[in-house]
């Protein structure tokens, strides 16, 4: 009869059990960060990070050309950043609080500052335990090889002239075993780290852009030339009042 092979996840547990405490954690963090990366993807996807450009643009020229009502109706409802965020200046933008100079630059860019920050945390929620994972896995794996290396020597000091080479050899590869492992977690996360940065990056850049072309748009005829009478009205008023 054929012996019966280790399973899997026997064979993993005893390649970790070789590299000592330093590996199990190790081995505890390079899952958290793979669990980690994978649900940073998962709601990237959901908050539409890479998708809803292109409605954005064509409802912002809508916006600039005059047609607002379109502009606000040809916004996708699906709750991605990019239509969000543009949504939310554009209500800003048209809000009767903020018509009048120099309100109107300061409150919406100060409005629209607020809504980006509130869209990018979520972006950025994760992020930091990426980093972390990226800068204690080599520190685990190096705390784990000087450990090891410790005990090496110290078995060796113990055997004396009956040392065995090949044992101290055996020792240093098995803690060699926690660097190497340590880098393996750290790598990955370290890639992860900078790609969800840069989307993050992207987001900001394109908000920056939309919020920019929005508030900086002109006026419609209408409403410009109801704004320029409501003045002309306020500075007849002024300059016919009898003085007290």
């Amino acid at each position: 009869m054929e012996p019966i092979s280790p399973s899997a996840f026997e064979q993993a547990t005893a390649f970790v059990a070789l590299g000592g405490p330093a590996m199990w954690a190790i081995a505890t963090l390079s899952v958290v960060t793979l669990a980690l990366i994978l649900w940073k993807i998962a709601q990237l996807i959901a908050l539409g990070a890479w998708g809803g450009g292109d409605g954005v643009t064509r409802a912002v020229d809508h916006w600039r050309a005059g047609a607002r009502a379109q502009a606000l109706a040809s916004l996708p409802t699906s709750g991605a950043i990019r239509p969000a965020f543009a949504r939310g200046v554009m209500e800003v933008a048209a809000a009767p609080t903020l018509d009048a100079p120099p309100l109107t630059f300061a409150s919406a860019e100060a409005e629209a500052t607020r809504l980006a920050r509130g869209h990018l945390s979520r972006v950025r929620t994760g992020l930091r335990g990426l980093e972390l994972a990226s800068t204690v896995g080599p520190l685990l794996g190096l705390l784990g090889t000087v450990t090891g290396m410790i005990a090496a020597f110290q078995a060796l000091q113990e055997a004396g002239a009956r040392a065995d080479p090949s044992a101290l050899a055996g020792g240093i590869w098995e803690a060699l075993l926690t660097t190497a492992a340590g880098m393996a977690v750290a790598i990955p996360a370290q890639m992860a780290l900078t790609w969800f940065e840069s989307v993050a990056d992207d987001l900001a850049g394109d908000m920056e852009d939309t919020a920019t072309r929005i508030l900086h748009a002109p006026w419609p005829e209408t409403q410009a030339e109801t704004k320029a009478d409501s003045l002309l009205s306020a500075h007849h008023a002024s300059q016919t009042r009898a003085p007290e």
